[in-house]
Formats: structure tokens, C-alpha cells, sequence
């Protein structure tokens, strides 16, 4: 697994301590967990964005397993 590093606002950086502590986990784990959200999210987007474009075509559920 990488290791990066990335600066953070304090704003940011709050955010993710405080809901670090209330979960009980440790800061990585959610920055990992942020970054899947955001990988299901633009997955999500890309599915609505190939469903009105005019050349495609088929089963939306299928496109959608592709995806993912």
C-alpha cells in the first residue's frame, strides 16, 4: 500500500481528527473511506452522464457493471 502525503487546511485537518475520534479509528481510514466516496460519487456521475449521451446505447444496468 503507498503512503502520501498531503496537506490539509486546519479546517480539514480538524474534521478529520474529530471524526477519527468519534469513530474510534485512526485518521487514514478516513481519508481512505473519503477518497472511495469519491470514487463511488464520479462513478455515479459517469453513469448519469452516459445515460443522455445520444450514441450510446443498451441496458443502463449493464453500463453501470462496467463501471464498477
Amino acid at each position: 500500500m503507498a503512503t502520501i502525503s498531503v496537506p490539509l487546511t486546519p479546517e480539514l485537518q480538524q474534521f478529520v481528527e474529530k471524526t477519527a475520534h468519534e469513530r474510534g479509528s485512526n485518521k487514514a481510514a478516513i481519508v481512505r473511506e473519503a477518497l472511495q466516496k469519491m470514487e463511488e460519487d464520479m462513478a455515479v456521475q459517469a453513469v448519469l452522464h452516459a445515460r443522455t449521451e445520444p450514441t450510446l446505447s443498451g441496458d443502463l444496468h449493464e453500463l453501470a457493471q462496467r463501471i464498477v
